[in-house]
C-alpha cells in the first residue's frame, strides 16, 4: 500500500505527487491472444490448445531468435546520429588545451563541464550532398565563466569550424550535475529533513547521491519570489531537484534550491 509520510517539511510523495518532466501516460498493452479471452464457447480455452497443438506439426511458426545488435562502427553516415565513437572524439577535439586549463567543471575540477554532443545541422548547400563532411556540435558549460560554450567539430578534418559563449543561457543539467546538486543538499544542514525522510521510507540513511534516482529542472530568480542568496540564478547555474528512493517513493525537495555555480543550498517559502 502505497503511503505518504507527513512528518517532515520535506515529505515523501507517492504516485503522481510530482510531474517531474512532463505528465506520466500509463498505457495499456494487449498481449497476442488476450482480446476476447471470454469468447471461447464455454470450452474454456481447450479448442485453442487443441489447434496450437495441430498447428506444430503443419506449418507452425518457428520460435523467435534473439540477434544481437549490428556494430554502429567507428564513424557514421550522411545525416545518421553520432555513433559512440564519433562523439568521444568530438569532445576531445573541442576540448582545447586552452579551455581544459581555464574552464572548471560542477566538481569545481579543471576544464568545463560537458554536456551533450550531437549532430550538427547541415549548411544550406550540404543539404542532399553525400559528401559533405559531418560535424558535431559539442556543448560545454564552464562554472568559473558561468558560460555555456558551444563548438561545431568538424569529424572530417578534426578542426572546430565556430565556437559560441553565452552567458545567461541554462540549457537542461546532465548526469553529472544532478549528482552535485543532491550531494550538495545531503551534506548541507537545510538538507535534514529530505535526509529524515528518506530514513522513514527506506530504514535507511542518505548519505550518496547513489542511493537516489535523480531528475530536476533549471531554476531562474523570480524576484519576491526567494530569498536573495537565490537572485542570481539564471545567470549562475541552479537546480531543484526532484529525487526518488531507489526502489521506493518520491522524495520532496521541491522547496530546495541548489546553486551549482555558488555552491550553496537555498529553501523557497513554499507558503
Amino acid at each position: 500500500m502505497r503511503k505518504i509520510v507527513h512528518r517532515h517539511l520535506g515529505k515523501v510523495v507517492a504516485g503522481a505527487a510530482i510531474a517531474v518532466a512532463g505528465t506520466a501516460v500509463m498505457v495499456g498493452i494487449t498481449l497476442p491472444g488476450t482480446a476476447g479471452a471470454d469468447e471461447t464457447g464455454g470450452n474454456n480455452g481447450g479448442g485453442s490448445a487443441q489447434q496450437a497443438a495441430q498447428g506444430q506439426g503443419a506449418g507452425a511458426v518457428p520460435p523467435g531468435v534473439v540477434e544481437q545488435a549490428p556494430s554502429e562502427g567507428d564513424k557514421g553516415t550522411g545525416n545518421d546520429p553520432l555513433t559512440d565513437d564519433e562523439m568521444d572524439r568530438a569532445a576531445q577535439l573541442a576540448a582545447s588545451p586552452q579551455m581544459r586549463s581555464a574552464g572548471e567543471d560542477v566538481e569545481g575540477d579543471r576544464g568545463p563541464q560537458r554536456l551533450g554532443v550531437d549532430i550538427a545541422e547541415r549548411d544550406a548547400d550540404e543539404v542532399g550532398d553525400a559528401n559533405a563532411p559531418r560535424r558535431a556540435e559539442v556543448s560545454f558549460y564552464d562554472y568559473k565563466a558561468d558560460a555555456l560554450v558551444t563548438r561545431i567539430v568538424n569529424l572530417d578534418t578534426g578542426k572546430v569550424e565556430e565556437t559560441s559563449t553565452e552567458h545567461g543561457v541554462q540549457p537542461p543539467l546532465s548526469r553529472d550535475e544532478y549528482a552535485e546538486a543532491a550531494k550538495l543538499l545531503i551534506a548541507d544542514p537545510l538538507g535534514a529533513d529530505m535526509k529524515a525522510d528518506f530514513k522513514d521510507a527506506t530504514d535507511k540513511e542518505l548519505t550518496s547521491p547513489e542511493q537516489l534516482q535523480l531528475n530536476g529542472a533549471v531554476y531562474r530568480a523570480t524576484p519576491g519570489a526567494q530569498p536573495a542568496v537565490l537572485d542570481k540564478c539564471g545567470e549562475h547555474r541552479c537546480v531543484r531537484l526532484f529525487p526518488k528512493a531507489k526502489n521506493g517513493p518520491w522524495i520532496d525537495a521541491r522547496s530546495f534550491v541548489i546553486d551549482l555555480s555558488a555552491r550553496k543550498v537555498a529553501k523557497l517559502d513554499m507558503r
